[in-house]
């Protein structure tokens, strides 16, 4: 039983690493009474700051940050890259049928695996601490035994929308098991994703009852308002998903649902007798949650100009702050010091994002100052042969966050960094190495600090924000009209509130008026079950596109819009810029060399497109023909080897039928097979 075997033997390591924080941290410290090398389990979680140690330990390793993302990387603000946003050095393996292979063992301890060691440590504290709180054997103030607890239940909420994602259906595991052969196969029972999605709202409910509005004044721990704003995420993920998906082996049910296999899912029932009232009641949900931190919580303020030492745009600067307490719409950010989580994030803010690409397609995305489509007529767009043209007159959110050469990137402490790049350059798209390159021609600066002092190598310590209170706006408008077919007063404000922040004409119904989908087909977003959607929901999905770009929910979207079918018989050609136009005078010809057949080429062919195709340089890639899509891969494949451990006699000649577990759609149970589906 190795993939649950943990949920019994990690508790020492789990007490060890606590005992260790708590030594660390001078607050802790203070208040420790023990000595730390008499400390047992028996004398842990027995009191406030050990509480709190215990959950701040949990927010490291498994709430998004700049560090956690890595310290040498674009942080949180490269986590978009393999959608149509933004795209790395090479094409994943998602995005080529045949290539992404089910694991042969027990799919590792990431935090989208079939993996139980963070549901463990969760579940070590709610078996520990519970009985004691309720024995009022927790030394310490009331109110902050009760944060701390809260925190763990929003934890163990983050953990399990993770695997919501991953493989929809999934164990819900409340307490820690005993290492009993019986039992744990028992566990691996796998309850229908709406019910998951439930049970994950309901921890978020607990956090919310035992959490402050505001329990840390720098909103460096959670606060209840995150704990709605998460509620309102993943009521909407899941609301969309079973519309999205009514009817398929991917929902309860549906045809071919694999849980219909096991004698313990053949009869389920939705909670509210069918799909289409379940769907109904997590898009309500969605909208509950989120009104309570949009009616509370503003939006920061847009100058509309690029930030300056004597001129601060909060908009811009809110995030590559190295204090974000100041700022209304974050609810929860991470601090680093000169000392400790530092990262990398500025560097790349200043040259080449560490190879992490802005698409056509993101760019694009964007509408015009006045409203219109770039493509409307009379909208204005000064077109693409460079990329100043791009911003001239756009959406303000393009204009301060997409970089064009000849912009300064250090306004203070010039020479301080030792990767600092004061002046941007024209875009390295011939460079070989992934972190400098511009992979398609087109940057950002989200992120960035003007002061080069922040421009060491894995040295800065600007912060990272976890959650943005924008983000329950953007939830509500879409719950609202996927749920009612329409927009009400609040997600019509919203909307306003949004656009204008945003410097784009307030007026919504002027870009969905001259809004033509057969243009938007770039966007995946523009598409549901291969079929493409009302101008409306498009415009608020774009919308939430450009608000929320490089900010790393946009696959989590796309997997519950189901926008990814078209490309199951049409290939999609990921482009950047356009290099053959005028831009082409930026380099010299042996920088921008081209041959599909050639070893030495450099870019894409302008045969192929004017844009540059990072992906379709050499036809010897396995992208050279564009990226296609599989039905299967809307849910990740579980490792044969859980199904192994499962089954009865250990699955004796490969006879894994006998497990409770069941694979996903289109998956097999044989280690290192494609999907089929």
């Amino acid at each position: 039983m190795k993939y649950l075997k943990s949920i019994k033997y990690r508790s020492l390591l789990v007490i060890g690493m606590m005992i260790i924080l708590s030594v660390s941290c001078k607050k802790i410290l203070d208040k420790a009474s023990t000595p730390p090398s008499s400390i047992t389990p028996a004398d842990y979680l027995v009191e406030e700051s050990q509480l709190g140690a215990y959950a701040i330990n949990e927010y490291t390793n498994i709430l998004p940050s700049h560090r956690q993302v890595g310290q040498f990387t674009y942080g949180t603000f490269g986590i978009d890259a393999g959608t149509d946003n933004q795209i790395g050095g090479g094409q994943d393996n998602k995005y080529a049928p045949g290539l992404w292979l089910v694991p042969s063992g027990v799919d590792g301890n990431g935090a989208f695996n079939w993996n139980f060691s963070d549901i463990y440590q969760c579940n070590y504290f709610f078996q520990t601490v519970i009985p004691r709180w309720k024995a009022g054997k927790i030394a310490g103030n009331a109110a902050n035994i009760a944060q701390y607890i809260g925190e763990m239940y929003f934890i163990r909420a983050y953990v399990y929308f993770n695997k919501l994602q991953a493989f929809g259906d999934f164990p819900i595991i409340r307490s820690v098991l005993p290492d009993n052969a019986s039992v744990l196969t028992a566990a691996s029972k796998r309850a229908p994703r709406n019910e998951v999605a439930r049970f994950i709202m309901s921890d978020l409910d607990s956090a919310a009852l035992l959490m402050q509005p505001q329990f840390d004044p720098a909103k460096n721990r959670l606060s209840r308002s995150c704990a709605y704003l998460l509620r309102s995420r993943v009521a909407l993920f899941e609301g969309t998903w079973l519309k999205y998906f009514k009817g398929t082996a991917f929902v309860p049910n549906g045809t071919n649902w694999p849980g219909a296999t096991k004698a313990y899912n053949a009869n389920y029932q939705y909670p509210t007798g069918s799909l289409d009232n379940e769907s109904q009641y997590f898009l309500g949900e969605a909208m509950a949650s989120a009104k309570l931190v949009a009616d509370a919580v503003p939006l920061v303020n847009n100058t509309g100009t690029i930030v300056s030492p004597n001129n601060e745009n909060p908009y811009f600067s809110m995030f590559g702050a190295l204090n974000m307490t100041g700022y209304s719409e974050v609810l929860l950010w991470r601090q680093s010091i000169s000392t400790a989580n530092t990262h990398n994030v500025p560097v790349y803010a200043q040259l080449g994002n560490d190879g992490v690409g802005v698409t056509r397609s993101m760019v694009e995305s964007f509408v015009m100052a006045n409203g219109l489509p770039i493509y409307a007529p009379g909208s204005g767009w000064a077109g693409d042969d460079y990329i100043t043209n791009q911003r001239t007159n756009r959406d303000g959110r393009l204009n301060l966050f997409l970089k064009e050469p000849g912009q300064k990137n250090v306004l203070l402490d010039f020479g301080q960094g030792d990767h600092e790049t004061d002046i941007e350059p024209v875009p390295l798209i011939y460079l070989t190495t992934g972190e400098q390159r511009y992979t398609t021609g087109y940057a950002l600066r989200k992120g960035i600090s003007y002061d080069g002092a922040q421009a060491k190598n894995g040295g800065a310590f600007t912060g990272s924000i976890t959650f943005r209170a924008v983000e329950a706006y953007l939830n509500y408008m879409e719950a609202c009209y996927e749920k009612n077919g329409s927009l009400d007063g609040s997600a019509t404000s919203y909307w306003h509130q949004i656009r204008t922040r945003a410097g784009v004409n307030p007026d919504f119904n002027i870009t969905i008026a001259a809004t033509n989908m057969t243009k938007e087909t770039l966007d995946w977003g523009a598409y549901s079950a291969g079929q493409l959607i009302s101008p409306t929901l498009f415009s608020i999905r774009r919308e939430r596109r450009d608000e929320l770009m490089a900010e790393g929910l946009r696959n989590m979207d796309l997997h519950r819009w189901r926008s990814m079918d078209q490309m199951i018989n049409t290939p999609y050609h990921f482009e950047g810029f356009k290099l053959w136009g005028p831009m082409q005078a930026w380099y010299t010809p042996s920088q921008i060399t081209y041959g599909a057949t050639s070893s030495s080429a450099i870019v894409s062919d302008p045969a192929l497109s004017p844009y540059l195709r990072p992906y379709e340089i050499k036809n010897s890639a396995t992208s050279y023909k564009g990226a296609k899509w599989a039905m299967a891969h809307y849910l990740n494949p579980i490792g044969t080897e859980n199904f192994a451990i499962t089954a009865t006699g250990g699955g004796t000649g490969g006879d894994y039928s006998s497990s409770p577990i069941y694979q996903n759609p289109g998956w097999s149970i044989a280690g290192g097979t494609a999907a089929t589906y």
